[in-house]
Order: C-alpha cells, then sequence, then structure tokens
C-alpha cells in the first residue's frame, strides 16, 4: 500500500453519492475519468480506484485499496474479511424474494423444489437454508426480473428500490432479506498502520 490512501468504489449510483459527499468536505474528484481507473483527487493523499461493484470488497480485503465504499449486499454476498466502520446513510434498498403473483410461495405445488434466479447466489441460499427449504438457485448476471417470465425460474432473489421494475414485469415482493445501504469498509492492515488518514478521511464522508 502506498503512504496515502487508495479508495475503492464501483461506478454507479454510490460512485455519485460518494464523490459528492467527498465534494462537501473540499475533496474533489475528476468529474469525467474517461478509461481511467485510478483517478487522483485534490486530495494528494487520496486516490480514487474504479472497480466493478463486487470487486470493491475483494480489492480491500486484499490490500489492493486501503478502503472502498460498497452496499451492504454486496459486502455480505462477498463475505470479506474487511472491517465495517462506518455507515454512509445513503443508497437504501433492500435485497428481497420476488414472485409472479399466481405462483406460490414460500412453497410450491407437491413439494416441488423451487428454482430461484439471483445475482445473490450465497445469500439466497443461507436465507432458505435457514428456513429449512431446498431451492434450486441460478445465478443470473443479467436482468433477473425476466427469468420467472421466460420459464427460467419460480422465484427471484434481487435487490430493488421503489419495486417499480418488479410490478413492470408483473411480481411483487414475498419476503425481504436484507436491507441494504452504502458501507466504508477498511482493509484490517492499513487501518492499522495509517489510523489517522483512516479516522480523517471517515470524518470527511461521514459529515
Amino acid at each position: 500500500m502506498s503512504a496515502g490512501l487508495r479508495l475503492a468504489l464501483a461506478k454507479g449510483r454510490l460512485y455519485d453519492a460518494t464523490v459528492a459527499r467527498l465534494a462537501a468536505a473540499g475533496i474533489t474528484v475528476d468529474a469525467d475519468p474517461g478509461r481511467r481507473l485510478l483517478i487522483p483527487t485534490s486530495n494528494p493523499l487520496l486516490q480514487v480506484l474504479v472497480v466493478k461493484p463486487g470487486d470493491v470488497p475483494v480489492y480491500v480485503e486484499n490490500g489492493a485499496a486501503d478502503l472502498g465504499v460498497t452496499g451492504t449486499d454486496v459486502l455480505r454476498e462477498s463475505d470479506a474479511d474487511v472491517l465495517e466502520p462506518l455507515g454512509l446513510g445513503f443508497g437504501a434498498c433492500r435485497l428481497v424474494v420476488a414472485a409472479p403473483a399466481e405462483t406460490p410461495y414460500p412453497g410450491l405445488a407437491h413439494g416441488r423444489t423451487a428454482r430461484v434466479a439471483t445475482k445473490y447466489p450465497r445469500l439466497a441460499r443461507n436465507y432458505f437454508s435457514s428456513m429449512g427449504r431446498s431451492v434450486e438457485v441460478i445465478m443470473v448476471g443479467g436482468s433477473v426480473e425476466v427469468a420467472p417470465l421466460l420459464g427460467l425460474s419460480d422465484w427471484i432473489v434481487d435487490l430493488v428500490d421503489t419495486g417499480a421494475t418488479l410490478k413492470a414485469n408483473g411480481l411483487t415482493e414475498r419476503a425481504v432479506i436484507l436491507e441494504s445501504a452504502a458501507v466504508l469498509v477498511a482493509n484490517r492492515a492499513s487501518q492499522k498502520l495509517k489510523l489517522e488518514q483512516h479516522l480523517r478521511l471517515m470524518q470527511s464522508l461521514g459529515d
């Protein structure tokens, strides 16, 4: 790790909100990074690393980044060994089980094993296991909502905000698995070695 801090962010809603929070604290990030993955900031001791959403906890856990901003959903799915020092208070959403209105839940007719399409296989398996139900989890990388419409699955597990996309595809929420929001995560070794820098960044993001 460098003498300064490297903050891992994922492009999208959490990226924009985090950059806005930094700007409010007087730290500006290049508004148009283009294809650059390592972006300098107005603070010479802070660099932003842009990665895929699911990679934020991985980069932080393995020391490629000192800290990162990710959603609770991504963090719990990854099961990364990182510190979780600060909730950021934005990006609220929820991980839910959803299905067409006519599809039974939480059990199917004749005891048939349900097929569940999701981008969150670990959380889905853990949830249904905790209920004592055996399901077939189907990993889907794209639009999960279409899976029941095409006969790929009976139910889905997906992240929702307003629920408008579910309704547009004829799906209804059946259960909430996890409430999610943006959190700051930190590499364990980095926080010990650079505690003062970590605390200053947490203060900037927490204000």
